[in-house]
C-alpha cells in the first residue's frame, strides 16, 4: 500500500493511553510518509508539563511545516503547548477532546488528579494556527456541547462526527479514513 504523501510533517500527539496498537493514530502513523510521534512517558504519566515538553522536544526535531494530529488528552496537551510555546504550525486535527469538568467513567483519572498534575485550567484563548476539532455526539468523556465550547474558545472549526463514542478501539475505531482526508485538507 502506498504511503500517504503530505508536504508537512505530521506530529501524532496521543492521549493518556499513549500508543495503542489498534488505535487510529497508530494505524495512521504507519500510513504516512512524513510523520513523527510524541513518545510515551517513562514516568509521571499524568504530568501535563512533561507531556507539553515532550511535544516541544519532538517539534524541535522537525524542520519545515507541521500538522498536529491529537486525540483525547493529546488535544488538551496541544492547547497547553500552544499557550506556552511559539512555533509555526500549518494546522491541527484535534479529535475527541475530553471535558475536564465532566465526570469520566471508571478507569480514567479524576478531575482532582488531573488538576494536581497541571491540566487545569485548560487554556481557552484562540490557537495561533488553523485547527479542526472533531467531536462525537456520544463520547463518554465530553458532551458535544462541551466540545463545541472548546472549539469556539480555540477559534477552531468544529466537525460533528455523530455517534462515534470516544473515537478509539473501544468505540470500534481502528482505522479512521476520514482522518487522512482531514489531514490532506489541512496540508493544502
Amino acid at each position: 500500500m502506498d504511503k500517504l504523501q503530505t508536504a508537512a510533517t505530521v506530529l501524532i500527539v496521543p492521549g493518556l493511553r499513549e500508543h495503542v496498537a489498534e488505535h487510529w493514530q497508530t494505524l495512521l502513523e504507519a500510513r504516512l510518509s512524513k510523520v513523527r510521534s510524541v513518545p510515551a512517558l517513562e514516568t509521571d504519566k499524568l504530568d501535563c508539563n512533561k507531556r507539553v515538553e515532550a511535544i516541544q522536544h519532538e517539534l524541535s526535531q522537525i524542520d519545515g511545516p507541521v500538522i498536529l494530529v491529537a486525540h483525547s488528552a493529546g488535544v488538551l496537551m496541544v492547547a497547553h503547548w500552544a499557550a506556552r510555546h511559539s512555533r509555526p504550525i500549518k494546522g491541527a486535527l484535534l479529535a475527541a477532546p475530553p471535558d475536564l469538568a465532566a465526570q469520566w467513567p471508571q478507569g480514567y483519572p479524576s478531575a482532582e488528579s488531573l488538576s494536581v498534575h497541571g491540566w487545569s485550567p485548560l487554556p481557552a484563548g484562540p490557537l495561533p494556527f488553523r485547527s479542526l476539532v472533531a467531536g462525537s455526539s456520544n463520547d463518554p468523556l465530553a458532551s458535544l456541547d462541551a466540545v463545541n465550547r472548546m472549539a469556539q474558545a480555540w477559534g477552531s472549526d468544529m466537525l460533528n462526527l455523530g455517534e462515534v463514542g470516544h473515537l478509539n478501539p473501544a468505540s470500534g475505531y481502528g482505522h479512521w479514513p476520514q482522518a487522512e482526508a482531514l489531514i490532506l485538507e489541512l496540508d493544502r
